[in-house]
């Protein structure tokens, strides 16, 4: 619960990733949990893959944040003075 207020409230960006990244994890706590107790090992394969994809995605939303792009944009470079002469 209180990992939602934190989430709404703020008051920075980076409370905000931190808070969806803490729910992140204990969703993959809770999926790894479940498997174990009904006996589904399959369960634990969902739970790493879904850990996978909230460690990149907090990367990527940090990324973004930061640099405004998420792609590498290919740098423009001014010709030499000496070639153009």
């Amino acid at each position: 619960m209180m990992i939602m207020i934190r989430l709404f409230a703020g008051p920075t960006l980076y409370d905000r990733v931190l808070s969806l990244n803490t729910f992140g994890t204990c969703t993959v706590l809770f999926i790894g949990a479940v498997g174990l107790l009904f006996g589904r090992p399959d369960f634990l394969d969902i739970a790493l893959l879904y850990a996978l994809i909230n460690f990149v995605g907090t990367i990527a939303v940090l990324k973004f944040f930061r640099y405004r792009r998420l792609g590498d944009e290919p740098e423009v470079q001014e010709p030499d003075d000496e070639v153009a002469q």
